[in-house]
């Protein structure tokens, strides 16, 4: 065989080597494109866009099952490949439709912890004039401190007044680390007559301004689409209660490249003013029960929730009362992450509307919660901002927040 036929032959096998790896790398970009599971409206017909590059035949396939799936609640999709190869296998809940109220307004919330929250360790100054760090590695930012020699305690003036009662004897502290009980030893340093510190830094409560997003027709509350962590450690908090207060937003200030920008507000700390507990901190928002406050301020009005599967690509609305009323406001939906790992960015938006980009610029922090609405549904809930995009941002689908709404 002589060099010419030797090279016709190593070019016609390297097209066929790109060819069949053109083909692995299509099957997976179309995979990843497929729902691993969704759930759909009871008498809803299977959208197209769910795997809008299979084949027609498995189309006409998942529209039988759908047909005859309202009696066992569920069944399965099965994909191919061309029509030929296994794909994957979709599993599909069937439901009734569920109708919430939207909300859109502001809403200013208290955050009680769980114990107290440890930030950190640091130093102290003793009466000998020396420096001292008496919790440093003993404790960690994260830790909870739920009891002081098998007391209890929910908030700092506790910690301190038993620490100062203590008189420079050891402490044991009842901590909650990462889920488990665990208990250590501190010793106290006299830093004054009468006062003792363990050198830790600590959180029991925590405050801000976000979005409520839907009420459910027994009162039950979503708000923010993400879970409220702590500033420093960055971990989400576990509360032991919580309120939600009526807000009025008061500035604005308004997002710009490197700047999310953010809104203020006046929060009225008065039992007047609650709207609602906070039962739950989650990573898709803060849950609980409203008061009738809230729900005669928001009305009666309800829109159907529409699943993952049912957004597309286009047009959408975020609902907000950021001018004083509340207004839907045009954004494009830019991508939409049916198997996104990260619950609060499953869905990607860009704010279109003229006003709103106007009076903020695009998404800022404050603007957590507000619903988004595509084709008479309400479909998700505004989460982040593109730091470096203040007219783009990220969005949680809101099936996963309806899940904290379940009993």
């Amino acid at each position: 065989m002589d060099i010419r036929k030797k090279y016709r032959l190593f070019l016609s096998g390297l097209l066929l080597l790109c060819l069949a790896g053109l083909g692995v790398l299509n099957f997976v970009q179309i995979r990843e494109r497929i729902p691993d599971s969704y759930i759909q409206t009871e008498g809803e017909p299977i959208p197209e866009r769910v795997s809008p590059l299979v084949s027609e035949e498995i189309r006409a396939d998942a529209a039988e099952a759908s047909a005859n799936a309202f009696s066992s609640g569920s069944y399965t999709i099965s994909y191919k490949y061309l029509g030929i190869f296994p794909m994957k296998e979709t599993q599909v809940e069937i439901r009734e439709p569920v109708y919430v109220i939207p909300g859109g307004i502001p809403i200013g919330i208290y955050l009680e912890t769980k114990g107290i929250l440890i930030i950190g360790t640091g130093t102290v100054t003793g009466t000998d004039g020396l420096n001292y760090e008496p919790a440093l590695r003993i404790v960690q930012g994260g830790d909870y401190i739920m009891a002081v020699n098998g007391q209890e305690i929910s908030e700092k003036e506790e910690l301190i007044e038993l620490v100062n009662g203590c008189k420079g004897e050891e402490v044991v502290l009842d901590l909650e680390r990462n889920g488990e009980s665990i208990q250590v030893e501190v010793d106290p340093v006299q830093t004054k007559e009468g006062d003792y510190k363990l050198g830790i830094w600590v959180r029991d409560n925590t405050q801000g301004i976000g979005t409520l997003t839907f009420l459910t027709e027994d009162g039950t509350f979503g708000a923010l689409g993400h879970g409220i962590a702590d500033v420093d450690t960055g971990i989400l908090l576990e509360p032991s209660g919580g309120r939600l207060y009526d807000t009025t937003i008061v500035n604005i200030h308004k997002g710009e490249t490197g700047n999310p920008g953010e809104l203020s507000g006046l929060i009225r700390y008065r039992d007047s003013y609650i709207c609602g507990a906070i039962a739950e901190n989650t990573e898709a928002g803060i849950f609980g029960q409203a008061n009738t406050h809230l729900l005669e301020k928001l009305g009666t009005q309800t829109l159907q929730a529409g699943y993952k599967q049912e957004i597309e690509p286009g047009e959408a609305f975020i609902r907000s009362s950021i001018s004083g009323e509340v207004k839907d406001y045009r954004v494009e939906i830019v991508e939409v992450r049916q198997n996104e790992e990260d619950v609060n960015k499953g869905i990607i938006l860009e704010v279109t509307d003229p006003e709103l980009l106007s009076l903020t610029g695009g998404i800022v922090q404050g603007m957590s919660g507000s619903p988004i609405i595509q084709n008479g549904k309400i479909v998700g809930a505004v989460t982040h901002v593109f730091v470096q995009d203040s007219a783009k941002g990220f969005g949680i689908f809101l099936e996963n927040m309806l899940e904290h709404t379940e009993n």
